[in-house]
């Protein structure tokens, strides 16, 4: 292999680490905006017209479009509750699989709650995201969210990870 084909590898390789890195830093943003009641910013993180699918507490289902309705879902008062009693939303490392200016990562995710002096796990959830990269850098195209309750949606969406 010559040094120029040896330098366009290492540029490849570089690039897919640059864009694993640049997606883990956007999902990781989302908690520590919604904790903190930034709303505009955390709707900001998809993309126009882009959506948020996810189960609701009573076990429906619901789809915002970004970014106005995601950043909405922040004033509602169950989430405002949440932000004063104190709560963290997690997400764990996810996999990840880019193509080009094309990604999906899935992987769990979960809130913690605060309750007097302790601290629990108030929600687990399972998460398919569909990304791209723009010219504000990656973005969410589609986030599909399903609370880990045993359903045969939320096992469908886990076993994504096999197919990215």
């Amino acid at each position: 292999m010559d040094v120029e084909a040896r330098l366009a590898a290492l540029e490849e390789r570089c690039r897919k680490a640059e864009d694993h890195l640049e997606i883990l830093n956007l999902l990781n943003t989302y908690g520590p905006l919604v904790d903190s009641g930034t709303a505009r910013p955390a709707g900001d993180l998809w993309v126009e017209g882009g959506g948020y699918n996810f189960t609701l507490p009573d076990g429906g289902t619901l789809r915002l479009s970004a970014p106005d309705e995601i950043a909405d879902m922040y004033a509602w008062e169950g989430h405002l509750e949440l932000v004063k009693t104190g709560c963290a939303h997690l997400t764990a490392t996810p996999k990840i699989s880019v193509h080009g200016d094309k990604a999906e990562a899935v992987g769990y995710s979960v809130v913690i709650l605060r309750e007097d002096d302790r601290w629990f796990l108030w929600r687990a959830a399972v998460n398919h995201w569909t990304l791209e990269r723009g010219v504000q850098g990656w973005r969410i195209v589609e986030r599909f969210n399903r609370a880990l309750d045993g359903s045969a949606e939320s096992h469908e969406t886990m076993r994504k990870v096999a197919t990215i």
